[in-house]
């Protein structure tokens, strides 16, 4: 199993190391480069891959339309970490740290002029289906990113607006990978429709997980312990501690949006606030469910169908 994947990961890097892109302007071209090679698990077109894969076997005829998942993803970080004045991304420069934001801006732009290049690629008959599910996707990640934006300036959201941040920003995208797969793939629309249901849970599931780790992932997860507090970040901890804190839900709100000197001090108030009300497993209950509905079931018994649910299974452990 392990190594089918890897050969599905093989083919996503060199499609995407042999690229064709324009040597000049360079400074417009050389960070699309740099970007794509320095990282990244390149979910969303293993997905889309594995969905395919569910009907056809050979996935060469489809690859690049499949690339055009991992130029977008690497679009939207782009622009994402100027915007979030990030220094690093998988622990090297970001594209505006290493250039400049003008320049990060303009290569963001190339490609996804790029990923639409790449997705024309597709067999004609499902193209324009393929593009109208992209663009109602690809709007629906800017208006994540525009209200995840927009709760820094608020002194709290609630739960509900917390999910449907996250899944515009992050679980659509996976939804669509998945979906993208079968409609490559020809598949019947009820299951590209489950497929699409599929991801977006997983996702949902999967950034709940990394809320959590945030401040419950230890040292040895490689984040500051209690980084999400100390930057008054909204996630699904303090979102969920609101909604449960009731008579002091007033103090709580002003506790976390403090400016308190000494650093660990808050983390360990805000912990403390968030353990009386039992956060961490109301919210662990939430992670479940959302697994439960992201869980991957058919009929078919195949190998194809069984590396599918192999590699969910993997991500699920590589975010815990």
């Amino acid at each position: 199993m392990a190594k089918e994947l890897n050969q599905l990961l093989e083919k996503i890097n060199s499609g995407l190391e042999n690229l064709a892109l324009p040597t000049s302007p360079a400074n417009l071209y050389h960070p699309i480069k740099y970007i794509l090679k320095i990282g990244g698990k390149r979910v969303r077109p293993m997905l889309a891959m594995l969905s395919y894969q569910l009907y056809k076997k050979e996935v060469d005829q489809v690859i690049l339309p499949i690339l055009a998942l991992e130029v977008f993803h690497n679009f939207t970080l782009v622009h994402d970490d100027i915007m979030d004045e990030a220094p690093l991304r998988r622990g090297n420069d970001t594209v505006h740290t290493k250039w400049d934001s003008n320049i990060a801006i303009l290569s963001g732009d190339v490609m996804l002029v790029k990923a639409y290049e790449l997705l024309s690629q597709a067999p004609t008959e499902v193209l324009p289906a393929l593009l109208k599910k992209f663009n109602a996707c690809a709007q629906e990640v800017c208006e994540g990113q525009q209200k995840d934006m927009d709760f820094e300036s608020q002194p709290f959201v609630t739960v509900e607006e917390y999910l449907d941040m996250i899944r515009q920003k992050t679980a659509v995208l996976l939804g669509f990978s998945l979906e993208m797969g079968a409609i490559l793939a020809g598949a019947p629309k009820a299951h590209s429709d489950k497929l699409y249901n599929v991801g977006v849970n997983l996702g949902l599931a999967f950034q709940l997980q990394d809320d959590l780790l945030d401040l419950y992932g230890g040292a040895g997860f490689g984040k500051q312990i209690g980084g999400d507090i100390i930057n008054r970040k909204k996630s699904i901890l303090i979102t969920k501690a609101i909604a449960l804190a009731g008579k002091s839900r007033g103090e709580l709100i002003k506790l976390y949006n403090s400016t308190i000197e000494t650093q660990p001090q808050k983390v360990e108030e805000i912990t403390a606030a968030l353990e009386k009300l039992n956060v961490k497993e109301k919210v662990e209950a939430m992670i479940v469910e959302y697994e439960a509905k992201g869980a991957f079931f058919n009929s078919n018994n195949s190998p194809n169908h069984q590396r599918l649910v192999e590699y969910i299974k993997l991500l699920k452990s590589r975010v815990k």
